[in-house]
């Protein structure tokens, strides 16, 4: 019996019915413990994200960052070549999701108004592969101005252009009955919907929307005006490194006609069983270990799940072991 009330929650229970008839990808439990015998004891520090650049101390305007960088947080590898995207800024090379917060940063420091509505609703592509000039063209462009226009129009038409005002009219938690911030992003915001169906099964995977709260819990904490009272709700965050994680690790295991397609570098449909079944696996894994490494901790350093997801992700996410590729705006 599992002890976290996390289990309870949506994304979840969602993943149950997908773990339990996977044909393509296996968890093992046994792995779960041999790796949480070791990981148990290692410092599990909170992530940086954004705040490894200077953005200022006006919360409003972190809320405004945080949010614009979760529409734009997926896809940082070429599909054609794996070549993963890398910006050099202030005296080093960033790649992968913090590649996206260098340009950005960049960004604003040379003045674009990029946390305006108005501004994402009419950026044009020209100006936004300007605005992520890197060793390589940042892929899947188009879909990110489209993501842009559509997200921009809603802030301005109802929350004046601002992230953060539609922050303030959220309940300060995950879910709370239709109100919570997960719940409204996904209502609100079809860029937020990430959500696929397994043999009948809807499966709420909600990567982006998940993360989105982490960070901006992670960035509000030293204010203490954004209290969210259900991080235990959260799961980990279905992408392309935390899966490399598990498999690497051994906790995750894939088919072999999968781990080679995977290997070469074809391309997985977005909604196929064997995707479905990686990013699943991804959570309910996750979940296990996060479990695991508590049982072992004392009570006061006990974890919660994204933390062990950022341990997994940071320590591979720059890895030249191939990830699956699947052309997708949800991760």
């Amino acid at each position: 019996m599992h002890e976290s009330p996390g289990w309870d929650t949506p994304v979840l229970q969602s993943v149950r019915p997908v773990v339990a008839a996977s044909r393509f990808v296996t968890t093992s439990p046994e792995a779960v413990e041999r790796v949480a015998d070791w990981m148990a004891f290692e410092e599990f520090a909170f992530p940086e994200g954004i705040l490894q650049f200077d953005l200022g101390d006006d919360p409003d305007r972190l809320t405004d960052a945080v949010m614009l960088i979760s529409c734009l947080n997926f896809a940082f590898s070429d599909f054609s070549t794996g070549t993963k995207f890398e910006v050099s800024y202030q005296g080093r090379l960033w790649s992968d999701t913090e590649a996206m917060f260098a340009s950005l940063h960049r960004a604003l420091g040379a003045g674009e108004p990029v946390l305006d509505g108005a501004w994402m609703a009419n950026v044009t592509r020209a100006q936004l592969a300007r605005l992520f000039a890197g060793n390589i063209e940042l892929p899947m462009l188009d879909e990110r101005v489209a993501i842009l226009h559509a997200v921009g129009a809603t802030l301005v038409e109802r929350y004046d252009g601002r992230w953060h005002r539609w922050v303030r009219t959220c309940a300060p938690a995950m879910y709370a009955q239709g109100d919570g911030l997960v719940e409204r992003l996904v209502a609100e915001f079809p860029r937020f919907r990430d959500v696929s169906a397994y043999h009948g099964h809807e499966v709420a995977l909600l990567k982006l929307a998940q993360l989105s709260l982490w960070m901006l819990h992670l960035v509000h904490r030293r204010f203490g005006d954004l209290a969210v009272g259900d991080l235990a709700s959260m799961t980990a965050f279905a992408d392309y490194i935390v899966p490399v994680a598990l498999r690497l690790t051994g906790i995750t295991a894939y088919a072999p006609d999968l781990e080679q397609r995977i290997a070469r570098g074809d391309l997985i449909p977005r909604d196929s069983d064997e995707e479905i079944e990686i990013r699943a696996h991804s959570l309910h894994a996750t979940a296990l270990l996060t479990e695991a490494i508590n049982r072992r901790r004392p009570p006061a350093l006990r974890l919660v799940i994204p933390q062990v997801d950022y341990r997994l992700w940071k320590a591979y996410h720059a890895t030249f072991w191939p990830h699956h590729l699947t052309r997708t705006v949800m991760y």
